[in-house]
């Protein structure tokens, strides 16, 4: 999955994901299938959807979706305010009573462990 694909159990909504990810130009197109790869090996049960015309992922629960901007992208955790963030990824949203964002620019991308600790805080949270 090191590639951004997929597990072949998600069906439909993991062809709707490639064509997004294919659509995408660039770093943008590289950080979106990178996060995707990230978020599956934190939690290789994650289920995926493409709601609201984001890929989003799911376990017991929406976890967090994927969004792309002109300037960057976007990676909106739903409980994210109810978990612990020692390492400081969170940089958007910090007002949402429930989410938390991390907003990536061209050139960065977070902290991997870290990153893959906090998807599997969120999924615990949704346990």
């Amino acid at each position: 999955m090191a590639d951004g694909s997929a597990p072949a159990a998600s069906g439909s909504a993991a062809a709707e994901i490639d064509a997004f990810i294919a659509g995408l130009e660039g770093w943008q197109r590289e950080t979106v299938a990178r996060l995707r790869a990230v978020i599956h090996e934190a939690d290789p049960e994650m289920v995926e959807a493409f709601k609201w015309g984001v890929p989003v992922y799911a376990d017991h629960g929406n976890v967090c979706a994927t969004g792309v901007f002109s300037r960057g992208v976007k990676l909106n955790v739903f409980k994210g305010a109810s978990l612990r963030d020692p390492a400081g990824l969170f940089n958007a949203g910090l007002e949402a009573k429930t989410s938390r964002a991390i907003d990536i620019h061209e050139g960065e991308f977070p902290d991997e462990p870290a990153l893959k600790g906090l998807i599997e805080e969120a999924v615990a949270a949704n346990r």
